[in-house]
């Protein structure tokens, strides 16, 4: 039996639930967005955003803004651990002649963004609420969902944004979970050195990866990929004084960039992880997006777009005014093969990195191949 979406729940306030908001929005579909903090986060660290996830930006009409707020560059540099320039490689516009190729941006900044155009939209927003439980019994009425305050309402389609620790994937039955790619990363954000005018990657020095992208004309971000251990492994020490110690080995910049680090810098670290859902994103009439589905290391840089690339999917297709069933249907065909592509690809990367010995291992080649297929429609 047919369902028409009228109302959707989009349960997750970060990039993919605020594009498949905007995007809804723009397509006249009635949408309650929940996001279990109780604010917009106004925090986290830097993001690249490359011209497709500027693309999708561009079609939910935040790009200028995002664009406003960042650092674009056209190129990435790759260097040796003392500094010395391997190649200047530019890079392709996935996002079309009319953007940047690439950016550096923090993730606040571009939450800030997307939190003003929701809340512009028309959409209803509810801070401080998550979902304890979701029903889709087949009824016509939709999607029987129980929130965290204990209240209870129905609605045509369920959309669980919620992040790689998907609580909407645990209870719609979904059992894949992330798993470590091996890695770990310590990241931070300081300031830009005047020298550093596009993303830059270290290789051959003690860590797996070193690298930095500017994300303002006075901020930045750097990083390094280091080998996956718990953080109480290192002892209760300083981030700073711990990343100050990972990053020694590498030269250029970093030396500048050391000299800026102290107990003030913000500084994480984690483990780098993977997901990939291998059957339908959906249970019913609840569909999972961006990292609740598919989430990926940072060696192609397209976690961000490929959940902004969801959303505006997801809401041209619930505009075109078809049943939910048939919605469902169009959109896994449209991104699951893509994403897959990511996701698969990222992690190849990330294990040649592990292992650069490999025979047949050519990353350059699968990074130009994953960039050639990321340029064409989504």
């Amino acid at each position: 039996m047919a369902h028409p979406t009228r109302r959707v729940l989009v349960v997750g306030g970060g990039t993919a639930g605020s594009v498949a908001t905007l995007s809804m929005r723009q397509h006249g579909v009635d949408v309650v967005l929940a996001e279990r903090q109780t604010n917009w986060s106004t925090v986290g660290h830097g993001i690249t955003l490359q011209g497709n996830a500027l693309r999708a930006l561009q079609q939910v009409g935040v790009a200028d803004e995002v664009l406003a707020a960042g650092y674009p560059w056209d190129r990435v540099r790759f260097r040796s651990a003392d500094g010395g320039l391997i190649n200047e490689m530019p890079m392709p516009p996935l996002g079309g002649p009319d953007l940047p190729a690439g950016m550096g941006s923090m993730r606040f900044h571009l939450q800030r963004v997307l939190s003003e155009a929701v809340d512009a939209s028309g959409a209803e927003v509810r801070l401080g609420k998550g979902v304890d439980d979701v029903l889709d019994d087949g009824a016509d009425e939709g999607v029987s969902v129980t929130f965290s305050d204990g209240s209870t309402e129905r609605f045509d389609l369920v959309v669980g944004a919620d992040g790689i620790r998907s609580t909407i994937r645990g209870l719609i039955g979904i059992q894949e979970q992330p798993e470590s790619v091996g890695m770990a990363i310590f990241r931070m954000e300081g300031p830009r050195p005047a020298a550093m005018t596009c993303s830059e990657l270290f290789y051959g020095g003690p860590r797996y990866k070193a690298g930095f992208t500017p994300t303002s004309q006075d901020r930045m971000y750097a990083y390094i990929i280091d080998e996956d251990r718990r953080i109480e492994d290192y002892g209760d020490r300083p981030l700073h004084e711990l990343m100050m110690e990972r990053s020694q080995g590498y030269g250029g910049l970093w030396d500048e960039i050391r000299a800026s680090m102290g107990a003030e810098t913000l500084i994480d670290y984690r483990t780098l992880e993977a997901l990939q859902i291998r059957g339908a994103w959906h249970r019913g009439r609840v569909l999972l997006i961006g990292d609740a589905a598919h989430a990926c290391p940072p060696m192609l840089a397209q976690g961000a777009a490929m959940a902004a690339e969801d959303g505006v999917v997801l809401g041209e297709l619930l505009g075109a005014g078809n049943d939910t069933e048939k919605v469902l249907a169009q959109f896994m065909d449209r991104r699951q093969r893509r994403a897959q592509m990511v996701v698969e690809n990222s992690v190849q990367l990330a294990k040649w990195e592990l292992a650069p010995e490999t025979p047949g291992a050519d990353a350059p080649g699968l990074m130009g191949r994953s960039m050639a297929v990321l340029a064409g429609p989504y």
